[in-house]
């Protein structure tokens, strides 16, 4: 790391530093890969070490810099919001995407953090389809990156997920390409980004290649083998429709017209498959890391997910899954080596959160567990408000453990605004599933310095965020009692790995704690562009060489 640039403190408490370095003859890397794996709890590292392989996970930590104490330092732990920290450098109390979907205080409706009615779909005719990330609202290294080139460095986001592939681009993308499952089985964009699919897509989107997807999901090593997992037979998973039990093995091809069709492989290992193998046919039909000016790629593997939330964090499917992601990302690093040249492109590996186990599945074994009765609270809270108030107008919506309050009613039934946040924080402090609760109030004039508080006070934005935030107890999630879900700030949900391996990088590990905001300033430091423009986070000088 050469020729930091001291670090200059700006307006409203955010700090902005940038770096300069010559791009030709400091022999910057060629391509930088930034991989998220969805839903990848940190333990997923060290439980299946011994049923990887060399060239994947072992070869990061082998040759790389393994962050083991890497955390989210903010609160909700969501694949949107956890996309955008990562390549932003900061949390949704800046970079504006609290969540997956949020009520719209202005519009006064809820909106997806992707969706965008202005720009059209391009490649699937779906309205679905309509994406860019015009909500977010500052910039990751990906932008810095395209502004240090002069617009010269590519940056191409890939994700099944449409949002995995949006946010980490930023909005200076040459491309991002989502997979579109149901009946279409392609990859697609918007026009926020072109109004055509290049040649290279549209051949990737073959049906014959699509097709040969969906295959029969088996172990791939003898399941006896799978020791670090459950039984496969147990009442803690879903499985697919048209299929008894969750069980191997699963004939995709079979089962596809009766779950979501083409979107059958998302939920399977071929998902990352897949996904690998488009990232590769975007490294050429994009000639990435072919020159001297610094290209980015973005790879979220998002089948991860689908299977954790289908099968739970202790099924033999989440084991098998990991397994078979190691084969791709050995497949990923050769092929980059091949391309790119060994030694010439930087890559780190995160993820957008972890997951907390089936909650039943800890019951069943005296760990406190439990599910949350929605239509229970929701029951009691109505009856609360009708006896306090006199009426359920002043409550907006109530989402993503947030009551939105309606501050028109309140002026106009000559209330405080503070005084009816403390009133109903005081309600729902005695539901059964409730840990904690934070009025707005308390979140705009407290200073948390730890714990839980600090979290939810770097995931509140104060424009976009509700009146009263809920903290449900740990292992407590509003979720069905079969999967594995996440959204909290418990160590289940914050801990997750962070490796860094290839050029720039020193081979090492640290238990030092590092934040998930800390990567982007990290990559910034090491390419000396500028930081991400609202970045919080700091570079983690012992990782670079």
């Amino acid at each position: 790391m050469k020729q930091l640039i001291k670090f200059l403190v700006l307006g409203f408490g955010i700090t902005f530093c940038s770096a300069q370095k010559n791009v030709e003859s400091d022999g910057q890397a060629k391509l930088v890969v930034g991989i998220i794996v969805d839903q990848m709890r940190y333990d997923y590292l060290t439980r299946f070490y011994n049923k990887y392989g060399d060239g994947g996970f072992k070869r990061m930590m082998n040759e790389g810099f393994n962050c083991k104490n890497n955390h989210y330092n903010y609160v909700p732990t969501a694949t949107g919001p956890g996309h955008t920290s990562v390549f932003t450098g900061t949390t949704p109390k800046y970079h504006g995407i609290i969540g997956n979907d949020w009520y719209d205080k202005t519009i006064k409706k809820e909106v997806y953090c992707a969706e965008d009615d202005s720009v059209n779909p391009v490649g699937s005719g779906s309205d679905d389809d309509k994406m860019s990330p015009h909500r977010m609202m500052v910039t990751t290294f990906a932008d810095e990156n395209k502004l240090f080139t002069q617009m010269r460095g590519k940056s191409i986001g890939i994700a099944i997920k449409d949002r995995g592939a949006i946010m980490p681009v930023g909005h200076t993308g040459d491309a991002a390409y989502w997979f579109h499952g149901s009946g279409i089985g392609k990859w697609v964009t918007s026009s926020y980004y072109m109004q055509d699919l290049p040649q290279w897509v549209k051949t990737f989107n073959s049906r014959k290649n699509i097709d040969s997807y969906l295959k029969t999901w088996n172990t791939l090593y003898d399941i006896n083998t799978y020791t670090e997992s459950g039984s496969d037979l147990n009442d803690f998973e879903n499985g697919f429709k048209g299929k008894e039990t969750a069980t191997f093995p699963y004939d995709l091809k079979a089962l596809k017209d009766q779950n979501w069709g083409y979107s059958i492989i998302k939920s399977s290992p071929f998902g990352n498959s897949l996904t690998t193998d488009f990232a590769l046919a975007a490294v050429d039909g994009e000639k990435l890391g072919q020159d001297d000016i610094t290209d980015v790629l973005t790879i979220s593997y998002s089948s991860t997910d689908y299977a954790g939330h289908n099968f739970g964090v202790n099924s033999k499917e989440i084991e098998d899954m990991y397994i078979r992601l190691d084969k791709d990302l050995e497949r990923l690093f050769i092929a980059l080596d091949n391309k790119v040249g060994a030694g010439n492109y930087t890559v780190f590996l995160t993820a957008d959160h972890g997951a907390v186990d089936v909650p039943s599945y800890l019951e069943s074994v005296r760990i406190p567990g439990g599910d949350i009765n929605s239509e229970e609270a929701k029951e009691r809270f109505g009856k609360f408000m009708m006896t306090q108030f006199g009426t359920m107008e002043l409550i907006e919506d109530i989402s993503n453990s947030q009551v939105f309050l309606n501050k028109e009613k309140i002026r106009a039934m000559k209330l405080d605004l503070g005084h009816v946040q403390e009133i109903i924080a005081d309600e729902l402090i005695d539901y059964p599933s409730v840990y904690k609760v934070y009025t707005a109030k308390a979140i705009h004039n407290s200073d948390f310095s730890g714990g839980i508080e600090e979290l939810l006070q770097n995931g509140y934005n104060q424009k976009r965020s509700g009146d009263v935030i809920i903290v449900h107890s740990p292992t407590v999630v509003p979720y069905s009692k079969k999967g594995s879900s996440h959204g909290s700030g418990y160590v289940y949900d914050t801990h997750v790995p962070l490796l860094f391996f290839g050029h720039g990088i020193k081979h090492g590990e640290t238990v030092k704690k590092t934040r998930i905001t800390d990567i982007a300033p990290t990559i910034s430091a090491m390419l000396g562009i500028a930081f991400p423009n609202a970045a919080t986070g700091q570079p983690l000088e012992f990782v670079l060489d």
